[in-house]
C-alpha cells in the first residue's frame, strides 16, 4: 500500500504537475469570465516557471543533497567484499520491446559498478531493483543489469539479484536478507548522489553497514551557483528531483524507514 500510495500522491504534487494545474487554473477562470483573477494566475504561472528555469534555484536544491557526500579515494581501500547498486537507471519497459539495454541519465550506476568491479575483481556484485512500475508489468530491472554485466565480460558467479524490491526501503531490507553481510565485511552503495541521503538512512535502519559511493552528479560545486542552468527543461528536472528525494525522506523518516 506504501508503494501505490507514494507513487500516486507523487504523480499529483511534483512541482511541474502543480505548475501545469495552476497554468490550467488560469484558462479556465479566464473562459469563465473571471478575467483579472485568471491573467493573474496565468501571470504567477509563467514567472513560477522563469524563476524556477532560469535562476540558480534548482542548482542550490540539487546541491543541498549533493553536496554531504563524496566517495573515498579508491587508493584507501584495501579490502573490498561486495559492490552493492541500487536500481533507477534501467528501463525494463522499454529494454524488453526493443530488445536491448535502455539506460537513462542515472546510467552512471552501473557504468560506474563496472569499473569497481573489474577493479576489486574478489568482490561480489549485488543489484538491488525489481519492478517499479504502477502502469504495467515487466521484467525486473535485476535482469537486464546481468545482461550487462556478463556481456561485459564479468563472470556471472559475482553476480547477485535482488529482483523483488521496488523502492529504496525494501532495496535495503531485502538486500541484508539476500546476502547475510558479516560484521567484519565491507560493502560499497553505489547510487545517485542526489538520492544517497535517503538510501544510507534505510540501509542504516536495516542495520546494514556500508560505505557510499555516489554517482550521477548534477552540480560540480557551490561554484555552479554563478552559472545559469542549461534551460528550463533541465531546470524543473532538477528541481522534481529534489523534491522527490526530500518528500521521500521525510515520508520514510515519519515511518520508521531511516536512521
Amino acid at each position: 500500500m506504501f508503494f501505490y500510495a507514494s507513487k500516486i500522491i507523487w504523480f499529483v504534487i511534483q512541482p511541474s504537475t502543480l505548475l501545469l494545474l495552476l497554468f490550467v487554473l488560469g484558462l479556465l477562470l479566464y473562459r469563465m469570465g473571471r478575467t483579472r483573477a485568471g491573467i493573474r494566475v496565468l501571470v504567477a504561472a509563467v514567472a513560477i516557471y522563469a524563476i524556477g528555469g532560469l535562476s540558480p534555484l534548482a542548482t542550490a536544491m540539487m546541491l543541498s543533497l549533493e553536496w554531504p557526500y563524496s566517495a573515498p579515494s579508491v587508493k584507501d581501500i584495501k579490502r573490498l567484499d561486495g559492490i552493492i547498486v541500487l536500481g533507477g537507471m534501467l528501463d525494463p519497459y522499454l529494454s524488453s520491446k526493443r530488445g536491448e539495454i535502455a539506460l537513462n541519465d542515472a546510467a552512471e550506476r552501473l557504468t560506474e559498478t563496472a569499473a569497481l568491479a573489474y577493479r576489486f575483481p574478489q568482490a561480489r556484485i549485488v543489484f538491488a531493483g525489481g519492478d517499479s512500475s504502477v502502469l504495467y508489468r515487466s521484467t525486473s530491472e535485476a535482469s537486464f543489469a546481468e545482461q550487462f554485466f556478463t556481456q561485459i565480460g564479468i563472470d556471472p558467479a559475482r553476480i547477485t539479484l535482488e529482483s523483488r524490491s521496488r523502492n529504496t526501503w525494501e532495496n535495503a531490507v531485502f538486500t541484508k536478507k539476500l546476502i547475510n553481510p558479516k560484521p567484519a565485511e565491507r560493502w560499497l552503495l553505489v547510487t545517485s548522489a542526489s538520492h544517497m541521503r535517503r538510501a544510507m538512512g534505510c540501509f542504516r535502519a536495516a542495520d546494514f553497514d556500508v560505505t557510499p559511493w555516489p554517482v550521477d552528479f548534477r552540480t560540480s560545486g557551490p561554484e555552479d551557483l554563478l552559472v545559469l542552468p542549461p534551460g528550463p527543461s533541465d531546470a524543473w528536472n532538477r528541481i522534481d528531483t529534489v523534491t522527490r528525494e526530500w518528500i521521500g525522506y521525510i515520508a520514510y523518516a515519519l515511518t520508521g524507514r531511516l536512521k
